[in-house]
């Protein structure tokens, strides 16, 4: 779900720049890296590798590792406070003088510790991947002419809005760890059906991607409508699978979304060899194609 929340950090990013006199160049700059900031918390992945290496082949049973996987996934990396922190660290950073990288590096040190006391070894590397990876995109951001105040602006938006994203479809993240403290207790209920669930969080998705690109097309002169093929309507038909596949879950999706997913295909240009394809007016009409096959089997679904 990454890209989500990528795309709706890039959109946010994007149209606040705007907002304070930004030109659109940069905006989209800040935009991108806003983007890239908010995929950060997702390097948490990386416990699978380091759990099999910390751990013996003994006493890494399916349970132990999936115990393991649950309180590192979704874990440290998503936390209100550790966010905050490697932000300012990766601003100090930024700022070049010897204290401020000094203090920087401070900071990082203080995240690595404290996941390490906390959550074990494991917790430790992961949160050093995490911090890595917030510097390494600092860094880029950097090198692409974004000043520090904007870096710690967009870094803040990225890593902080993440853990938000992940309230629609799984457990909540510990917002406050490594404080014990609950910010919020259980996932948001969209609705009461499991299936009704699930499509109102892929219609939250499809409405993120859909406000990404709408914040691209304003900063580029170019009209949505333009974008879209009449091609896109073919993801009506879609409503037939509320007939032919089981009624997916938010534990049971996987061929829900990538059938409802492959619908985008009917984007693709039809010389796909051509030099003149529109990459943009292809991606555009994939998601309209997407997001009528989901409204078609929302309503085909209802009638059951």
């Amino acid at each position: 779900m990454f890209i989500g929340h990528a795309l709706l950090a890039f959109a946010l990013a994007t149209v606040a720049a705007e907002r304070v006199g930004v030109s659109r160049e940069r905006a989209l700059r800040y935009g991108l890296f806003a983007g890239l900031f908010a995929a950060v918390p997702d390097v948490d992945v990386v416990y699978a590798p380091v759990g099999l290496l910390l751990e013996s082949v003994a006493t890494v049973g399916p349970d132990v590792f999936w115990e393991t996987a649950n309180v590192i996934h979704r874990g440290p990396t998503h936390s209100l406070l550790l966010g905050t922190v490697l932000a300012l660290a990766v601003y100090c950073w930024a700022v070049g003088t010897r204290p401020s990288r000094v203090l920087s590096l401070s900071l990082a040190a203080v995240l690595v510790a404290a996941a390490w006391l906390f959550s074990g070894p494991i917790g430790g590397v992961v949160v050093s991947v995490f911090a890595l990876a917030g510097f390494g995109v600092g860094a880029l951001a950097t090198r692409n002419a974004v000043g520090p105040r904007p870096l710690l602006a967009v870094a803040l938006l990225g890593l902080l809005s993440h853990p938000f994203g992940d309230l629609l479809t799984g457990s909540p993240p510990p917002f406050l760890y490594p404080f014990e403290a609950m910010l919020v207790a259980e996932r948001i209920a969209l609705h009461p059906d499991p299936t009704g669930q699930l499509l109102a969080a892929f219609a939250v998705e499809l409405g993120t991607v859909w406000l990404a690109i709408w914040a691209y097309t304003r900063h580029s002169d170019r009209r949505l409508l333009d974008l879209v093929s009449p091609r896109a309507s073919l993801g009506a038909g879609y409503a037939a699978a509320a007939l032919l596949l089981p009624a997916p879950t938010m534990e049971q999706s996987a061929h829900f979304v990538f059938s409802v997913l492959a619908i985008s295909v009917v984007g693709a240009p039809v010389r796909p060899l051509s030099r003149d394809v529109d990459r943009l007016r292809m991606a555009v009409t994939g998601l309209t194609a997407v997001s009528v096959a989901a409204v078609a089997y929302a309503l085909a679904y209802g009638l059951l």
